[in-house]
């Protein structure tokens, strides 16, 4: 596939670049983007989550009231499940919930993802750029040159744009990350991916080993 190399202020340069098919025109599979996904999903809980079990609260043992005789229930210390501000029955424990999935699987799922971006002609490719220091107003200006202001967007950059990235972290909506670091769940977040022309080199190598 074949795509035009744009400036940043949303002109033609008059060059093309052509996509790798074997990244950007691949047969989809869904089921190794649900893989990849959970995955990731999974790996930015923190699970330190915690309650108290009955061995645990602190409080008395002793009998609340008489057991027998009353007209109701036996009732047990103040720690019961059953007695507000009690122990918790089940609940849950700190536990860590990554787990592993299989390289080739992960692959997939990024050529999946690139794939269905650039089939839905959601790729703009802009010249490389570098900002001189960080400034919100000028990553929003090339946003605006492409009608993207409003949507939510990914652009992969190479090593040295770290202004770049800076200019972008107070926006909601706008994401800034090296194109080696791509992974599916930020690609099929975006409305659009923005890929500096020098970065597809980037993507190339990396999913390329």
């Amino acid at each position: 596939m074949e795509l035009r190399v744009y400036k940043i202020d949303g002109s033609e340069s008059g060059k093309t670049v052509t996509l790798n098919d074997n990244i950007f025109n691949v047969e989809p599979n869904d089921h190794a983007i649900w893989l990849d996904v959970k995955q990731y999903l999974a790996n930015q809980r923190q699970g330190t989550h915690d309650t108290l079990e009955k061995s645990t609260v602190s409080g008395s043992t002793r009998k609340l009231k008489r057991q027998k005789g009353t007209g109701g229930a036996r009732a047990g210390s103040i720690k019961s499940p059953t007695i507000r501000g009690g122990a918790t029955v089940f609940g849950p424990h700190p536990r860590d919930y990554n787990f592993k999935l299989n390289k080739k699987i992960k692959r997939l799922a990024r050529f999946s993802a690139l794939t269905y971006k650039a089939k839905e002609d959601k790729i703009i490719v802009v010249e490389d750029f570098s900002f001189e220091a960080p400034k919100t107003k000028s990553y929003i200006d090339i946003l605006k040159k492409f009608n993207l202001q409003d949507a939510k967007t990914l652009m992969l950059v190479n090593e040295g744009n770290k202004n770049v990235y800076l200019s972008a972290r107070n926006l909601k909506r706008a994401n800034v990350m090296r194109a080696k670091d791509v992974n599916t769940y930020n690609v099929l977040n975006a409305n659009n991916l923005i890929i500096c022309e020098n970065s597809l080199k980037d993507i190339e190598n990396m999913l390329g080993e």
